[in-house]
């Protein structure tokens, strides 16, 4: 069989010429857009550009020329075409993300399949654009990397419909990651955004205040609680499940729990008759909270007593101190690239040219999670540069309920068995607020 790719293409119906056209169009403009404005490298580009322009034409082309030659070419047909949309859809606009831990409840909970919107803050381009569709960072089952280092692109974010502002929810790739990943290719985490670029930070009992002002409470943000009983035994599944209270344990004596509560149910479980007392667990100022950000023996803060903290701005100039180096170390030299900024004998060195300021070439936000006291979050690892930003969390698709027991094994391990116990309904297509 003969094959020539202009006849070809004369052959294909005209609404098939539209989206071949089209797609160059936008694959050339997406070209351009990394030549000029991410100043990427030229041979990379182009690769990156024939590889997509081969992918959606050759697309075609197997489906007008040999889909019919054998017995599975409409199956072909659909995969080929369900990857090259599915990858240009979650690379774009709009990507599915699984909640994986509770460091967001109730507000987000386990199970919950929400959609990430990518292009509320601009679609932030690929950085590592040889990698395996639908995988992240590793193969599934081979536990091998999903990704080719082969071709690099530099941080580009495409205009968005707005910025990050106070109390959004954000997805990101976690920036204290350590494992030498790319950055579009460390771990997801998800979290509310409670300082944006230039605000000041501080903790105090607890509550968040931004630049001197109480934040604006997320209905559903938990905190650790110690319930005191009048009587031995447990309070009942049944009233557990009815206040949703999940996240809980009891002590030896069973006279006291440990329990996650928000403001909903905390006065439900006050008004218990078989409860004395409900105390906020608080961490005290210097209490040991393992590595708080910075790690410096300067700073005597805890998860409930913690800054005051700038968060840097993009353009703006801090004068270089004692006191903030910890702050702005990792910032200067790994998210901005500048791995020779030290400081020796007092003073501070970018090479060997001393300075006394700095301006900061990104913005960073400060993230936590609302359940207050079982997140891993800014208070722990420091800030998040833009450039790690993935997108806004949009909306749950559907929820997953799981019915979760706690065991201690024969040498001592705490663990944990999941199973699929229904889906919350009332859940699919919710909003996050």
């Amino acid at each position: 069989m003969n094959f020539n790719p202009i006849d070809t293409f004369k052959e294909f119906r005209t609404r098939t010429k539209i989206v071949l056209i089209v797609w160059t169009v936008l694959n050339l403009l997406i070209l351009g857009i990394l030549l000029f404005a991410a100043k990427a490298s030229v041979v990379g580009s182009i690769i990156f550009f024939l590889i997509w322009e081969l992918a959606v034409w050759g697309y075609y082309v197997y489906r007008y020329n040999f889909r019919h030659l054998h017995r599975v070419g409409e199956w072909v047909d659909a995969i080929v075409f369900a990857v090259i949309a599915a990858t240009v859809i979650r690379s774009m606009f709009i990507e599915l993300y699984q909640i994986p831990t509770s460091s967001m409840e109730k507000s987000l909970l386990v199970g919950d399949f929400l959609f990430v919107n990518k292009m509320s803050y601009g679609t932030r381009l690929t950085m590592t654009p040889l990698s395996f569709p639908f995988a992240h960072h590793t193969m599934p089952w081979l536990n091998t990397k999903a990704y080719s280092e082969a071709i690099k692109f530099p941080y580009y974010r495409l205009p968005g419909f707005g910025k990050i502002k106070n109390g959004d929810v954000v997805v990101f790739n976690w920036p204290d990651e350590r494992l030498g990943r790319p950055v579009d290719k460390k771990e997801n985490y998800i979290k509310r955004c409670v300082a944006i670029p230039g605000d000041s930070i501080s903790v105090k009992r607890g509550v968040i205040h931004i630049n001197g002002v109480p934040e604006d409470v997320p209905p559903m943000r938990q905190f650790s609680y110690l319930v005191r009983k009048n009587t031995m035994g447990g309070m009942g599944n049944k009233f557990l499940k009815e206040q949703d209270i999940t996240d809980y344990e009891l002590d030896g004596d069973s006279t006291i729990y440990l329990m996650q509560l928000n403001d909903g149910n905390r006065p439900n479980v006050q008004n218990n008759s078989l409860v004395n007392t409900v105390d906020t667990v608080l961490h005290r100022p210097g209490q040991n909270d393992g590595n708080l950000f910075p790690v410096s023996k300067q700073h005597s803060w805890s998860r409930d007593w913690y800054g005051p903290l700038y968060v840097p701005k993009k353009g703006a100039t801090v004068t270089l101190t004692k006191g903030n180096y910890e702050m702005y170390e990792r910032l200067i030299q790994v998210y901005e690239n500048h791995p020779d900024f030290t400081t020796r004998g007092g003073k501070f060195y970018m090479g060997q040219e001393e300075i006394t300021d700095y301006t900061f070439e990104l913005d960073y936000y400060f993230m936590m999670g609302d359940n207050r006291h079982y997140s891993y979050d800014s208070r722990f690892w420091g800030f998040v540069p833009e450039n790690h930003v993935v997108g806004k969390a949009w909306f749950v698709l559907w929820s997953i309920r799981h019915d979760v027991k706690k065991f201690t094994t024969k040498d001592g391990q705490q663990v944990e068995s999941r199973k699929f116990d229904g889906i919350r309904w009332k859940r699919c297509f919710m909003g996050i607020k």
